[in-house]
């Protein structure tokens, strides 16, 4: 475990932080796709029901818990001309506070961050607003940093929330 300023520029505070505000700025632009690519191949996009209350997967139920292929079935809907949710189509801003470095482990090429957001997402005259706190595992591949998991702690999760059509 890595404790003061990592030797690999790639695990960096500036290089991380860099990384999750690219990710976001990604799906504020529609670029799904690539966004998916920032995954590795077993990365898991999860909201937890209980959002920061909630252990693990297994133990309660998730407002989304998706592998690669619901990803990419989920982008394919949303590119879908006949998804009648996306008529008129969806927009978001992500609203991202700075990132918090919980924890880098040069050796094993991961590092935890967390970053507390706003999410607004508009779709004709309605407009929802979220708030929470992300919660990424990123890993260093041959291809730069990926993530594994992109967990999303909402703020009040457990209560009852409107269709959230894109990627919180």
């Amino acid at each position: 475990m890595t404790t003061g300023v990592p030797s690999d520029p790639l695990l960096s505070e500036t290089a991380l932080c860099n990384f999750i505000a690219q990710e976001a700025a990604m799906l504020d632009e529609g670029q799904y796709e690539q966004w998916l690519d920032l995954f590795t191949e077993d990365g898991r996009y999860w909201v937890p029901l209980l959002g920061r209350f909630q252990e693990d997967v297994h133990s309660h139920n998730s407002i989304a818990y998706e592998d690669r292929l619901l990803l990419e079935l989920r982008i394919k809907r949303l590119r879908d001309s006949r998804a009648h949710s996306q008529h008129p189509p969806s927009r978001c801003q992500h609203v991202l506070q700075i990132s918090r470095v919980e924890h880098v482990d040069e050796d094993a090429g991961t590092a935890v961050l967390r970053t507390p957001f706003l999410y607004i997402e508009a779709r004709g005259e309605e407009q929802l607003m979220l708030a929470g706190s992300y919660r990424h595992l990123l890993v260093r591949t041959p291809a730069g940093l990926r993530m594994q998991q992109k967990r999303v702690d909402l703020l009040g999760a457990e209560r009852a929330l409107p269709a959230v059509q894109l990627f919180i």
